[in-house]
């Protein structure tokens, strides 16, 4: 796989190379990659409501004006339809712009500037003129402190329902850097509109299940083993080999179906977790494969009931054939309020113990 080269990417991290570094966050994570691949392609750019000189609402682009400069990295109106417009004039002029949303619930008022424009235009000219992007999301609930629907918001089935459109969900901070570089070279080499969303309360996440853990931390990759780590489009990823039972999930699921299989480990189950970190495409081939291992499947979806992802998942597993157990727990139909009250809306952790205890019946002692 390509990267800048050594002289590139030591001026592009300030002579401190990543690899380097002690173990990342998801969003250190997704800031070096950025780093990457803006020193690899000149062609790149990133835009959006103050991605520049704050460095973004979480960080996450924090010093990649410094490195690049205004004229590769820079903020734009408070205004998403303005952002994505300019994200596909950018695109349609051969850049390969990176826009982002603030937030997930900011994206329903431009959402057309994908449907109507972004995912359509190499389609509708038959291949002619294309606009590969790749629009940069934070979103999804569990934010702490900050909340209410128009901050935390699980509402990903407009997105989903765009033909073309590949839709990334990185949970872990080592698929997060393998996820952006397939969205960048898919975009580069095809032309490709992707969206990568990504979890806010995995950002700054670090620990799976005890306080100064550090295993929701990864080291960053160096270049010569980045093949070695390709996470393809539409292809899920498998944690654990138990065969009792085959959690399905994404996104902040990730994190709770571990913690679920980790509870049931001591109880002598064996589980498995399949990250999605694709929704579309999804993952069908994958999904099959780990729900015959196990012949039980539950499915952790933290969107919402009536048009979550969950849904799609369990209609793939009927149309070929599944015939295991299948049960799924997903949030609530609701948006999701400030507070403590978003823990009545949000799927919890306890919910997926109780499906995965109620799919189990007697296998557990």
């Amino acid at each position: 796989m390509r990267s800048a080269s050594p002289q590139e990417r030591s001026a592009a991290f300030g002579g401190r190379l990543p690899e380097h570094e002690p173990p990342l966050t998801l969003a250190q994570t997704i800031n070096r990659t950025l780093t990457e691949e803006l020193a690899l392609r000149p062609e790149m750019l990133v835009l959006g409501e103050d991605v520049a000189v704050k460095g973004g609402v979480y960080g996450v682009t924090r010093g990649l004006r410094q490195t690049f400069g205004p004229a590769r990295v820079f903020d734009t109106i408070l205004d998403e339809q303005s952002v994505l417009g300019l994200g596909l004039g950018a695109a349609v002029s051969g850049f390969l712009p990176v826009p982002e949303i603030q937030y997930l619930a900011y994206l329903h008022n431009a959402a057309d500037q994908l449907r109507g424009e972004g995912a359509t235009l190499s389609f509708f000219s038959q291949g002619q003129y294309r606009n590969p992007m790749v629009v940069r999301i934070a979103g999804l609930g569990y934010q702490r402190g900050f909340g209410g629907h128009f901050h935390n918001d699980d509402a990903v089935a407009a997105l989903r329902d765009i033909p073309g459109l590949v839709l990334a969900v990185p949970s872990r901070p080592d698929d997060a850097a393998a996820m952006l570089r397939t969205c960048l070279a898919a975009a580069r080499v095809d032309g490709t509109v992707s969206v990568f969303l990504e979890p806010i309360a995995l950002y700054h996440a670090r620990d799976l299940l005890a306080e100064g853990d550090g295993r929701w931390l990864s080291s960053y990759a160096p270049p010569g083993r980045w093949a070695g780590q390709h996470a393809p489009v539409g292809s899920a990823r498998t944690h654990g080999e138990g065969t009792d039972l085959t959690l399905v999930t994404f996104g902040n699921g990730l994190r709770m179906s571990l913690r679920v299989a980790a509870r049931l480990a001591g109880e002598g189950v064996g589980c498995r977790v399949l990250d999605l970190r694709w929704l579309a495409p999804l993952p069908v081939e994958d999904v099959l494969r780990e729900a015959r291992e196990t012949g039980r499947v539950l499915v952790v979806d933290e969107t919402r009931s009536s048009g979550g992802v969950s849904e799609g998942v369990v209609t793939a597993l009927v149309d070929h054939g599944f015939d295991g157990a299948v049960r799924r727990v997903t949030s609530r139909d609701s948006f999701i309020p400030l507070g403590p009250a978003a823990d009545l809306v949000l799927l919890s952790e306890e919910e997926v113990l109780a499906g995965a205890r109620a799919l189990l019946g007697g296998v557990t002692s």
